[in-house]
């Protein structure tokens, strides 16, 4: 009986919440072993709810990662927090991530003031603690469960992985007997064209930085596979303005060549397939009101 119940499946959803840019989208593709969020210095760069699926021993753990959670303003930030906030609800376990260089801001203290604990179960997470000193360490982390009540603490750094380990074999625990949801072999739900999209919209933001405005979009407009495991993929790269459409093309198109070449290569290692990448820019307007781009991001148009 004892072995029985040792090889009995398990499964939990754990939603991973924070400020935005607190290392939530690191941590998911490191946990998962592979890019499936982007990660610039940009806010508010993950605009969706995007799982990450892992297995350890008998369990399936999926994580959600979500965009940041701040005081929106605009229809697409109203949106990517409400998809923030759904995620939460939807978790069987919820990760609290906060940049233990930032200490408690504003939006992390307006995130603990929110979270109801109800039935779920709280964790913790203190992330870049390699860039914190470890007296500042624990008096952030007396505070932080000062303001909220939370099952575990764990002091991690996303990029190096330090400490990754002792979250998965935490929640390998503690996610609840129960059959496996997805497929032994899948990683996401994400679709691959939208993380191509997704992809080349990350070396946007790397090659630009502060020159391009949050307002951007691209969408994977064909796919086609060949024999000689090669791809062809044709995007739009949507800007509101003529003046951004000329940021991204750049003197001579020297700007779109080169993020058409570092997007390429991103594309190329993370699907393990030569890459023909064409990129065509456009100016829509009022994308961020258009209710069909929102459906393509899974988000809520209405919030």
């Amino acid at each position: 009986m004892g072995d029985l119940a040792q090889n009995k499946k398990r499964f939990g959803f754990v939603a991973v919440i924070g400020a935005p840019n607190v290392g939530k989208s690191t941590f998911i593709n490191h946990v998962v072993g592979t890019k499936i969020s982007i990660v610039t210095p940009k806010v508010q760069t993950t605009r969706t709810n995007i799982l990450g699926i892992v297995i350890r021993g008998n369990s399936q753990i999926v994580f959600i990662d979500t965009p940041g959670i701040f005081a929106p303003r605009k229809r697409l930030d109203r949106a990517m927090v409400d998809a923030a906030w759904t995620a939460a609800t939807e978790g069987d376990h919820i990760i609290i991530m906060v940049d233990a260089s930032r200490g408690i801001d504003s939006n992390t203290k307006a995130l603990l003031n929110s979270i109801s604990n109800g039935q779920r179960n709280l964790i913790l997470v203190l992330n870049k603690i390699d860039i914190v000193r470890p007296e500042e360490l624990l008096s952030l982390t007396h505070a932080l469960n000062e303001l909220g009540t939370f099952s575990a603490t764990f002091m991690i750094s996303a990029t190096s992985g330090s400490g990754v380990n002792d979250i998965l074999a935490y929640l390998e625990k503690e996610v609840s007997e129960g059959p496996w949801h997805f497929p032994e072999d899948q990683i996401s739900d994400l679709p691959i064209r939208v993380l191509a999209a997704e992809i080349t919209r990350e070396q946007l933001f790397l090659s630009l930085r502060q020159e391009l405005p949050y307002a951007v979009t691209v969408e994977t407009e064909t796919w086609e596979e060949f024999s000689d495991r090669s791809v062809k993929i044709s995007q739009t790269i949507y800007v509101q303005r003529d003046t951004q459409k000329a940021i991204v093309l750049g003197k001579g198109g020297d700007m779109i060549k080169k993020i058409s070449t570092a997007a390429r290569e991103e594309l190329r290692k993370c699907f393990e397939l030569n890459v023909h990448l064409f990129l065509f820019v456009k100016v829509r307007g009022k994308w961020m009101e258009d209710q069909e781009r929102y459906q393509v991001l899974g988000l809520k148009f209405n919030v």
